[in-house]
């Protein structure tokens, strides 16, 4: 095959031309010979079996056909007109429907020739027929490259009306395989063909597109996922070893006064073994000479705030500054409150940075920040505007990582201390947290570049949060269980959920559910906070701090509260209209309770209409607390883009592997990976020439499908 034969435009293919090669690359993104050979079928139809027109059943399934046209008329109707043609066989006549592109049918079709037509067939007043077949003359079906299986392209309704059907699209996917005469270069190793048996990347291609069976078509799916798996993770792995090679970071040499004192004399209780791992980690990685750039995930409640501190105070001990992004206010008032308690014994400044605060004070911290008089800065978004310049800033820790886009984390990146020699900014070491547990295969995909710790254990003392479900038929035994609490002393939240399509018929939903709380739970005796996002900011603040002092006894809320919100005496948890949460939220407002020693509990209130999904969702609630088992169930529900977001999806845009459905090859695919880059990091082997060829073309075009063959 000649060099860049499929870098070749698509124009040139016999059978497209200039206004196909508009319409393919408008509709499916189809702009060389490459983009065809990697649009691969959706499903396959099996075509092996022909029916006789006296042998159809009223199933309104897909059948093929052998006989011919006797005669084609126009038919009027309501609106428009259709074309019909009768179609006969030895057994019998049925007729072939058309509605739309009836100029091209008509004067394209031949009468008393064989024909081969395929389609779904319907039955009305005693007759059979079907609506736009596909049609092949039988002569040219049986000289076609042609499989058992058919395969069924992607495709849209443009196309289908600009005459672009499956069957062309199969017949200009036929004519490229006879250009290329299906030389594809190989792109993986000996080695690794070998091991696991793969069959090559020519043989793939052509099964995966003309499969002469079943067993073929899996051989060949098999090989063009490991493939496509492969080369996401060697460039994930890569980078992160790139990175650690390349990008110099700064050496925090000693654990000083502030890390000892803290650890000594000011634990508020005594670490996990999880927490004593992910801290070992992390200083490894603080000493190592490299970047560090970790991702640490753990529970709600399992400590993460303390690891953060002490990776902060790390910096702060080696002369450097630390900063904690936030995704929302709330969030980093939380963090900075609770780490001023925590250091208030500590020789070390730390000060609060968000919208709200005030011109005066910003600009106080603008200035101490830039002299070195301020050690530690928390904040939300405000951290990264261009005004905040730090003297010398050595960790940067961003909670909630998912919800801040590439572009705001890279100008973290670039707020970084000057080099030894001053004629540089060295980057500051990154620390990525997040309390919503990833699934393995999702972690690895999405960030395989980093290197990840996990605190999978909860502090001693905590008392798994015992959960049920119960339908609207039982609130009074309900209501009656929250009075026993209360009169326990406990707090109680009750949660209404928040579709902001109807905010009408939430707020409606919300304040029908308060009146019937605050009619059954009466004043003096009971008192009963309420928060919403219609509320003014200072109103909410009111009303969460009369719940944190104990003021009130029960919380009406919306999710507002899903972060944020800390109050150990709270025990119990309601999730009004629960079916309409989502896993993770579900997971994430049952974590606001459990915060104290006493037992708590999580209570799932549903109607009992409820989705097949929405079981799924509420069992899977009531049977685990493990944040990470949640998070498994979640994916296999939402798909891997929903979790994500569509800021973080870009790389899960896969051509044909699933990393749900696909977890055992992509576990294969990233350890053979590992292995490669461990034995011939700059793939300069003999052995991996197909590999570094590939990978170049990859990093050439950013884009792995764009040159994978």
């Amino acid at each position: 095959m000649k060099p860049n034969f499929l870098q070749t435009p698509i124009d040139y293919l016999k059978g497209v031309g200039p206004n196909r090669a508009n319409l393919l690359k408008k509709e499916l993104g189809i702009h060389t010979f490459q983009d065809l050979l990697n649009l691969f079928p959706n499903r396959y139809l099996d075509r092996t079996q022909y029916y006789k027109i006296g042998q159809l059943q009223r199933t309104n399934a897909e059948v093929q056909i052998i006989g011919k046209l006797t005669h084609i008329k126009t038919v009027e109707q309501k609106r428009g007109k259709r074309l019909v043609a009768k179609f006969v066989d030895d057994t019998g006549s049925m007729e072939l429907v058309w509605f739309r592109g009836q100029k091209w049918v008509r004067e394209n079709l031949k009468l008393n020739v064989p024909y081969v037509i395929f389609g779904k067939t319907n039955f009305y007043n005693g007759n059979f027929s079907m609506p736009h077949p596909e049609m092949e003359l039988l002569e040219a079906h049986e000289k076609s490259i042609r499989s058992a299986m058919q395969p069924v392209y992607p495709s849209t309704e443009k196309l289908n009306n600009s005459g672009i059907t499956n069957r062309v699209i199969n017949g200009l996917m036929q004519q490229l395989f006879v250009e290329s005469k299906n030389n594809f270069s190989e792109t993986l190793s000996p080695s690794i063909l070998e091991s696991l048996k793969l069959i090559s990347k020519a043989e793939a291609l052509f099964n995966i597109h003309f499969p002469k069976s079943q067993m073929h078509l899996a051989r060949a799916q098999f090989r063009l996922k490991f493939e496509e798996l492969f080369y996401i993770q060697l460039q994930l792995i890569r980078k992160n070893l790139l990175q650690k090679s390349k990008i110099k970071g700064f050496t925090f040499e000693k654990i000083g006064d502030n890390f000892n004192n803290f650890y000594k004399h000011h634990l508020p209780f005594e670490l996990t073994n999880a927490q004593k791992r992910v801290i070992k980690e992390i200083r490894r990685d603080l000493g190592s000479k490299a970047q560090m750039n970790r991702l640490l995930q753990g529970d709600v409640g399992s400590g993460k705030t303390i690891v953060a501190l002490m990776s902060m105070l790390i910096a702060v001990d080696n002369g450097f500054q630390a900063c904690l992004m936030a995704p929302t206010e709330i969030l980093a008032v939380q963090h900075y409150n609770g780490l001023l308690a925590l250091c208030k014994n500590l020789n070390t400044s730390i000060e609060l940075l968000t919208g709200s605060t005030k011109t005066s004070k910003r600009k106080e911290i603008h200035e101490k920040l830039q002299n070195g008089d301020l050690n530690i800065l928390i904040g939300t978004h405000a951290l990264l505007e261009d005004k905040v310049k730090f003297k010398n800033l050595g960790l940067a820790i961003v909670d909630e990582q998912h919800r801040f886009g590439v572009e705001q984390r890279s100008k973290l990146w670039h707020k970084g201390g000057p080099s030894a020699a001053g004629n540089s900014t060295i980057p500051p070491h990154i620390l990525v947290m997040t309390a919503t547990p990833i699934p393995r295969t999702l972690a690895m995909s999405i960030y395989g570049d980093l290197d990840i710790s996990v605190i999978d254990e909860l502090p001693p003392g905590r008392k798994d949060i015992k959960t049920v479900h119960r339908f609207d038929a039982n609130r009074l035994k309900v209501f009656r269980f929250i009075k026993d609490e209360i009169l326990k002393g406990r707090q109680i939240y009750i949660v209404y959920p928040l579709i902001q399509e109807s905010e009408s018929m939430d707020y409606k939903d919300l304040m029908d559910g308060y009146e019937s709380i605050v009619r059954e739970f009466p004043q003096p005796e009971f008192q009963v906070s309420i928060v919403h996002g219609q509320m003014k900011p200072a109103d909410k603040d009111f009303e969460m701090n009369r719940f944190v002092k104990g003021e009130t006894q029960i919380m009406v809320a919306t999710t507002v509260i899903e972060v944020g919100v800390n109050v150990p005496n709270a025990s119990v948890m309601i999730i009004e209209s629960a079916e309409r949460f989502g896993l993770s939220q579900l997971h994430q407002l049952r974590g606001r309770v459990g915060r104290g020693a006493e037992q708590s509990y999580c209570i799932l209130m549903t109607s009992h209409k409820l989705s097949a999904d929405a079981k799924t969702r509420l069992e899977t609630m009531v049977r685990t607390n493990d944040g990470f088992e949640i998070s498994e169930v979640d994916l296999k529900l939402r798909g891997p883009g929903d979790i994500m977001g569509t800021q973080q999806s870009g790389v899960l845009n896969l051509r044909i592997a699933d990393i749900v459905k696909d977890s055992e090859i992509l576990k294969a695919a990233r350890s053979y990976a590992i292995k490669v880059l461990k034995v011939d990091p700059n793939l300069s082997t003999k052995e991996n020439f197909a590999i570094k060829n590939t990978y170049a073309q990859l990093v050439k075009y950013r884009n792995i499908w764009n040159y994978i063959s």
